[in-house]
């Protein structure tokens, strides 16, 4: 099943079931162009838009942050909203990851409270917003870490970093091991500090989900070489405990599909598997083994290529594939997956399959970072080949493109389009924000948006 976008030369095609993520329906769904009409080129070469809407730069990569403890930082990924005040006044806290490794072109900026290992580039900055998305403060919230790739945020309101890498101290100049996850407060991030979740264990991680009601945190393992990643869930010592609360402890376990090694060998959207199962991780710490390479028993564990966007929706976790290729070791090809985990009835069930129509250089391929839409719907971030864009998708199962990247990072002759990122929306569902990874610039995105 395809659709078109509408944008200049884009396709994709979308086969599944899309309505299931909102109403559980069985029916697969015949997607249309729709949504907000066609993006609408950008005279200023930003970002491109559809006809009502309008962007305003939050913050660029390299120009000074407000609190005057440097520049703005590289490499702008995963993000969150959160609500505030300041004083009387209603704000917005948005955290944003910097995915820098050790070259990174500008690093987080290191602060005293904050700073995790000084040799590591990446962390996350933070930024309070008022009604009008005017920015009064933008300041460092975690410094010292490494590859902050995505998170997620927690039910208590604050955010949970992941670095995606699995260096050891003395490997790239670090003075610490990495691999963690870390908790930041959106509002005053002194009050979390620069500790490692030591027990949610050390790998390459790339987003988390919260179940709201029982606590347990899913990660998704983003690996870049076989055996490929795994999708973790943690049980935490003191569930829905607030702030600090997860550094009681608490068990890792991986998820295991009886019968399936490879989650890319599933091709056929609806199909679903009950009877799932969890492994104990042997070690956590991964202190002589990465945990994919652990050994998990003679019934193995279930690996696959490129998890990354991770997300709670109803009573169910999501989480995304973005790829996988057999020439580097998957069991098939694909251009991207949804999967949908329901805890209460240890089902899997592998609901959208992404692809380009023809060519493999359109848009509508590697989904990556995910989030749900005031409508219902999804929006979610595409890191392919070609251009680039924010695709939304509706509680009809209908596709269309919300925003496509005009930030030419090649040449001319051979343009090219960095990838978007850690779209989030406002508590109060009025604005998108979204982030083009290079160069690094957070957008706040408002127009028309509908409610559901």
């Amino acid at each position: 099943m395809f659709a078109r976008s509408g944008a200049l030369g884009a396709s994709i095609a979308f086969a599944g079931n899309l309505t299931e993520l909102f109403a559980g329906t069985a029916a697969a769904q015949h997607l249309v162009h729709t949504g907000y009409g066609p993006v609408v080129p950008d005279p200023k070469g930003l970002l491109d838009l559809p006809e009502g809407f309008r962007y305003t730069v939050l913050s660029r990569e390299g120009d000074p942050l407000r609190s005057g403890e440097g520049k703005v930082p590289s490499n702008h990924d995963g993000m969150a909203a959160f609500a505030g005040r300041h004083g009387s006044a209603r704000v917005v806290h948005l955290v944003r990851n910097h995915e820098n490794r050790v070259t990174g072109k500008v690093p987080v900026p290191t602060v005293e409270g904050l700073t995790y290992d000084p040799a590591g580039k990446g962390g996350c900055t933070a930024l309070t917003l008022d009604s009008r998305n005017r920015v009064l403060s933008e300041r460092v919230a975690i410094a010292g870490t490494a590859v902050n790739c995505a998170g997620g945020p927690t039910p208590w309101g604050t955010w949970l970093t992941c670095e995606e890498t699995e260096d050891k101290a003395g490997t790239n100049g670090y003075t610490k091991d990495h691999g963690f996850i870390f908790e930041v407060d959106p509002a005053d991030p002194h009050r979390s500090g620069a500790v490692p979740l030591t027990a949610m264990g050390r790998f390459q991680h790339e987003a988390i989900a919260v179940d709201p009601r029982r606590g347990i945190v899913y990660e998704t393992e983003d690996a870049f070489e076989r055996p490929f990643g795994l999708f973790y869930r943690f049980l935490p010592g003191k569930p829905l405990g607030g702030p600090g609360s997860l550094r009681a402890g608490g068990r890792l376990q991986a998820m295991r599909v009886p019968g399936v090694p490879d989650l890319s060998s599933i091709q056929e959207p609806g199909a679903t598997f009950d009877g799932v199962e969890w492994a104990d991780v042997p070690d956590p710490l991964a202190a002589r083994t990465p945990i994919r390479f652990q050994d998990f028993g003679p019934k193995g564990i279930t690996h696959a290529q490129k998890l990354e966007g991770c997300y709670w929706g109803g009573t169910s976790v999501y989480f995304v594939s973005s790829y996988a290729r057999s020439a580097e070791g998957s069991a098939a090809d694909h251009y991207g997956q949804i999967w949908r985990y329901d805890p209460s009835a240890r089902r899997l069930t592998l609901v959208i399959v992404f692809g380009p129509d023809t060519d493999v250089q359109l848009p509508g391929e590697s989904p990556d970072n995910i989030c749900l839409a005031p409508s219902g719907g999804l929006m979610v971030c595409e890191d392919g080949n070609g251009a680039q864009h924010v695709y939304g998708v509706t509680r009809k199962g209908e596709v269309y493109a919300m925003a496509r990247n005009r930030q030419n990072i090649g040449t001319p002759e051979e343009p090219e389009w960095g990838e978007f990122a850690g779209v989030t929306f406002s508590p109060d569902g009025r604005t998108m924000y979204v982030n083009c990874y290079t160069p690094g610039t957070t957008f706040a995105v408002t127009g028309p948006w509908r409610r559901g």
